[in-house]
């Protein structure tokens, strides 16, 4: 079994299109969608070319819940998103789960979450300590943890030997360059980025949600994956009062 694997789509078409492309070539037999599929500017496209597909498996992340919710947070209003859903896509939305759990050739037992199996919002980074992701993640029955929320790949074990993927982002990544990134997994663990035409995308975001000026300086310019794991480790901290 081979399994592509799309996390932080964030509405993001163009890129999200670009993948599909890819993946089309690669013979895969299930995709994984790890959450905040539709937060963005083409949310019911994005939602539309997904659910069109077979094999697709999806799981719920904090944006995601946040369109739902239809609250302001984060500097967003996620009321815009949610009208353009539509009451029957917010349904099947609503029903996503926190996590999905797949056997996967070479790899074993692999559980699917966004941030960690339990919740949608935790943060841990490429360089938050052992004992820190071990404890913040809990028990885990798996071979491997394949998550994202954070935007930038990573590829880690842990004591014990659980090992912890970060997919990264197909529609946002903080990769420090332009791209779509994702996982394909099975035998191996591969962290893939995928070109498609940034300055075309961008002109067609402008076009669907003129308010999405944040998404597309983070396109144009991506922020460095050190800086920003810098940047959650210290919310990190800020956080748990160290």
């Amino acid at each position: 079994m081979r399994v592509a694997v799309l996390n932080d789509i964030h509405g993001n078409l163009p890129a999200l299109e670009a993948v599909l492309a890819e993946i089309g070539q690669q013979g895969v037999d299930a995709i994984v969608c790890g959450g905040d599929v539709v937060a963005g500017p083409f949310p019911s496209e994005v939602f539309d070319r997904l659910t069109s597909l077979p094999g697709v498996r999806f799981l719920r992340g904090n944006a995601d819940r946040l369109v739902l919710d239809g609250v302001e947070e984060y500097g967003r209003d996620w009321v815009a998103d949610r009208d353009r859903l539509g009451s029957g896509r917010l349904a099947e939305l609503a029903s996503w789960p926190l996590t999905v759990d797949l056997e996967i050739d070479g790899l074993g037992r692999t559980l699917f979450c966004h941030a960690i199996p339990t919740a949608d919002e935790p943060v841990f980074t490429r360089v938050t300590p052992d004992e820190v992701v071990v404890e913040l993640i809990g028990e885990v029955d798996a071979d491997v943890l394949l998550c994202g929320h954070t935007h930038v790949q990573f590829d880690r074990t842990l004591p014990g030997g659980l090992r912890v993927v970060n997919a990264g982002s197909v529609g946002s990544p903080y990769e420090g360059r332009r791209g779509a990134f994702w996982a394909l997994l099975g035998p191996t663990v591969e962290l893939r980025r995928t070109e498609y035409d940034v300055e075309q995308a961008v002109a067609r975001i402008r076009s669907a949600a003129p308010s999405s000026e944040e998404l597309i300086g983070w396109l144009l310019d991506p922020p460095d994956p050190d800086e920003t794991s810098a940047y959650f480790e210290s919310q990190r901290l800020a956080q748990s009062g160290a």
